[in-house]
């Protein structure tokens, strides 16, 4: 997936949707820009389809997704079983890509894809190079065996030290092991995107 300059991706988003971006320069970027809107003209209002779409563009580059296979995942989460907004985000959150990067595998998304594209990751015992394998329940995460003395992991115990995964993961910090104990849970409130105006874009 193609990105642009991504400081300049996130303040036209307003939010911190790449990992090099949730600093706290670009949080001092984005109270700058603001208070150069109000001091200065007033900016243009985004009409309803251009709220959708910026919140669209956010959720695809806070998890490196490519647009059509994005908007696969929304159809896919609108007509199955369940709540789409939540169907939606545990597709999303339980990539293969973003599986790796939420064990702390590796310090960033983008990271976390070249390991698994690059074949360092295996899934229930064999190499999976897919970033965008959706992991079930019970799956589990390794670190291929010739991997681990490599310099990708020199540094990860310092790196894990003072980090936990989420609730739904599991992680053996010696055997560099992984597993999925359960589904991910949708908190709003932690999300830097509306997933209801996300599916509100693609029902129009």
């Amino acid at each position: 997936m193609k990105i642009g300059p991504k400081y300049k991706i996130a303040r036209r988003l307003g939010a911190p949707v790449f990992d090099k971006t949730q600093t706290q320069k670009f949080d001092l970027s984005l109270q700058k820009k603001g208070q150069q809107r109000r001091t200065g003209r007033r900016p243009k209002q985004l009409s309803q389809y251009g709220i959708q779409l910026r919140e669209k563009q956010k959720a695809r580059y806070s998890y490196l997704v490519p647009e059509k296979q994005f908007g696969n995942y929304v159809k896919a989460a609108m007509s199955g079983t369940g709540t789409p907004a939540d169907n939606l985000y545990e597709r999303l959150e339980m990539r293969l890509d973003n599986v790796a990067h939420r064990l702390g595998l590796a310090p960033t998304k983008s990271a976390a894809r070249q390991l698994v594209s690059h074949g360092h990751i295996l899934v229930n015992g064999r190499k999976n190079n897919i970033a965008s394998h959706y992991v079930s329940v019970g799956d589990t995460i390794t670190v291929r065996e010739q991997s681990k003395n490599t310099k990708l992991f020199e540094t990860i115990k310092e790196r894990l030290e003072n980090y936990n995964p989420p609730s739904w993961l599991s992680f053996d910090e010696n055997a560099l092991a992984g597993k999925v104990e359960g589904k991910p849970q949708r908190k709003d409130a932690d999300l830097l995107f509306d997933i209801q105006s996300i599916l509100e874009f693609y029902s129009r």
